[in-house]
Protein backbone atom coordinates (compact mmCIF):
# COMPACT_ATOMS: atom_id res chain seq x y z
CA UNK A 1 0.00 0.00 0.00
CA UNK A 2 1.66 3.07 -0.95
CA UNK A 3 -0.22 5.83 1.46
CA UNK A 4 3.05 8.18 1.27
CA UNK A 5 2.20 11.69 -0.53
CA UNK A 6 5.22 14.02 -1.39
CA UNK A 7 4.85 17.61 -0.63
CA UNK A 8 6.67 20.19 -1.67
CA UNK A 9 7.72 20.56 2.39
CA UNK A 10 9.06 16.61 2.49
CA UNK A 11 6.22 14.43 2.53
CA UNK A 12 3.41 13.01 4.48
CA UNK A 13 2.12 9.16 5.52
CA UNK A 14 -1.33 8.49 5.96
CA UNK A 15 -2.04 6.00 8.34
CA UNK A 16 -6.16 5.89 8.35
CA UNK A 17 -8.58 4.94 5.19
CA UNK A 18 -10.12 7.87 3.68
CA UNK A 19 -13.86 6.43 4.71
CA UNK A 20 -13.37 6.81 7.94
CA UNK A 21 -14.61 9.96 9.86
CA UNK A 22 -10.89 10.86 11.59
CA UNK A 23 -7.59 10.96 9.82
CA UNK A 24 -4.04 10.76 11.20
CA UNK A 25 -1.09 11.19 9.98
CA UNK A 26 2.87 11.76 9.84
CA UNK A 27 4.10 14.95 8.69
CA UNK A 28 8.13 14.46 7.66
CA UNK A 29 9.01 18.17 7.07
CA UNK A 30 13.18 19.12 5.79
CA UNK A 31 14.67 21.57 7.54
CA UNK A 32 13.75 25.24 6.81
CA UNK A 33 10.86 24.67 4.77
CA UNK A 34 7.12 25.51 5.92
CA UNK A 35 3.57 24.51 4.96
CA UNK A 36 0.85 26.80 3.74
CA UNK A 37 -0.39 29.84 5.55
CA UNK A 38 -3.71 28.15 5.81
CA UNK A 39 -7.02 27.66 7.21
CA UNK A 40 -9.80 24.94 6.84
CA UNK A 41 -13.74 25.64 7.17
CA UNK A 42 -14.41 22.30 8.30
CA UNK A 43 -11.14 20.57 9.90
CA UNK A 44 -10.23 20.43 13.46
CA UNK A 45 -6.96 19.05 13.80
CA UNK A 46 -4.30 18.64 16.79
CA UNK A 47 -0.49 18.24 15.48
CA UNK A 48 2.03 16.97 17.42
CA UNK A 49 6.10 17.40 17.62
CA UNK A 50 7.55 13.81 17.42
CA UNK A 51 10.97 14.85 16.68
CA UNK A 52 12.95 17.80 15.37
CA UNK A 53 12.64 21.51 15.87
CA UNK A 54 9.58 23.34 14.52
CA UNK A 55 7.32 26.66 14.72
CA UNK A 56 3.67 27.00 15.00
CA UNK A 57 2.30 30.29 14.05
CA UNK A 58 -1.49 30.67 15.07
CA UNK A 59 -3.84 33.59 14.72
CA UNK A 60 -7.73 34.13 14.22
CA UNK A 61 -6.59 36.89 11.55
CA UNK A 62 -3.38 37.27 9.78
CA UNK A 63 -2.47 40.61 11.67
CA UNK A 64 -3.12 38.72 15.02
CA UNK A 65 -0.62 35.89 14.18
CA UNK A 66 1.55 34.60 17.13
CA UNK A 67 4.92 32.38 16.65
CA UNK A 68 5.52 29.73 19.15
CA UNK A 69 8.09 26.93 19.43
CA UNK A 70 6.32 23.62 19.54
CA UNK A 71 7.36 21.17 22.28
CA UNK A 72 7.85 17.72 21.99
CA UNK A 73 4.86 15.71 22.94
CA UNK A 74 2.55 18.91 23.09
CA UNK A 75 -0.50 18.46 20.98
CA UNK A 76 -1.54 21.98 19.48
CA UNK A 77 -5.43 21.82 18.29
CA UNK A 78 -6.41 24.01 15.43
CA UNK A 79 -10.07 24.94 15.33
CA UNK A 80 -11.47 25.73 12.08
CA UNK A 81 -10.85 29.07 10.65
CA UNK A 82 -7.65 29.78 12.31
CA UNK A 83 -5.21 30.27 10.57
CA UNK A 84 -1.75 28.33 10.74
CA UNK A 85 1.23 27.43 9.71
CA UNK A 86 4.00 25.11 10.63
CA UNK A 87 7.26 25.63 10.18
CA UNK A 88 10.64 23.30 10.37
CA UNK A 89 13.63 24.58 11.99
CA UNK A 90 15.02 21.32 11.42
CA UNK A 91 13.96 17.85 9.91
CA UNK A 92 10.68 17.57 11.76
CA UNK A 93 8.23 14.79 12.50
CA UNK A 94 5.20 15.85 13.43
CA UNK A 95 2.06 13.96 14.09
CA UNK A 96 -1.29 14.98 13.14
CA UNK A 97 -4.79 13.63 14.39
CA UNK A 98 -7.75 15.27 12.70
CA UNK A 99 -11.74 15.43 11.41
CA UNK A 100 -12.01 13.56 7.87
CA UNK A 101 -10.21 15.71 4.95
CA UNK A 102 -13.56 17.71 4.46
CA UNK A 103 -14.54 21.55 3.46
CA UNK A 104 -11.80 23.61 2.13
CA UNK A 105 -7.72 24.09 3.19
CA UNK A 106 -7.52 27.90 1.83
CA UNK A 107 -3.87 29.39 1.23
CA UNK A 108 -3.45 32.20 2.48
CA UNK A 109 0.11 32.15 1.54
CA UNK A 110 2.64 29.43 -0.25
CA UNK A 111 5.88 29.15 -1.23
CA UNK A 112 4.89 26.94 -3.70
CA UNK A 113 2.06 29.14 -5.04
CA UNK A 114 -0.85 25.84 -4.39
CA UNK A 115 -3.91 26.95 -4.71
CA UNK A 116 -7.22 26.67 -2.05
CA UNK A 117 -7.59 22.57 -1.67
CA UNK A 118 -11.33 22.11 -1.98
CA UNK A 119 -13.61 18.33 -2.47
CA UNK A 120 -13.41 18.84 -6.35
CA UNK A 121 -9.81 18.71 -6.29
CA UNK A 122 -8.73 16.64 -3.23
CA UNK A 123 -7.09 13.32 -4.75
CA UNK A 124 -7.97 11.07 -1.78
CA UNK A 125 -8.75 7.82 -4.63
CA UNK A 126 -5.36 7.96 -5.78
CA UNK A 127 -3.78 7.21 -2.43
CA UNK A 128 -2.95 3.62 -2.83
CA UNK A 129 -5.84 2.42 -0.65
CA UNK A 130 -6.63 -1.26 -1.23
CA UNK A 131 -9.82 -1.67 -3.25
CA UNK A 132 -10.28 1.63 -4.35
Amino acid sequence: MDNVVTKPWGNETILTSPDLPYTAKILNLKAGQRLSLQYHDQKTETLTLVSGQARIILGNSVDSLTTTDMQVFQGYTISPNTIHRIEAVSDSIIFEASSSEQGTTFRLQDDNSRKDETPDIRDLPNRGWPNE
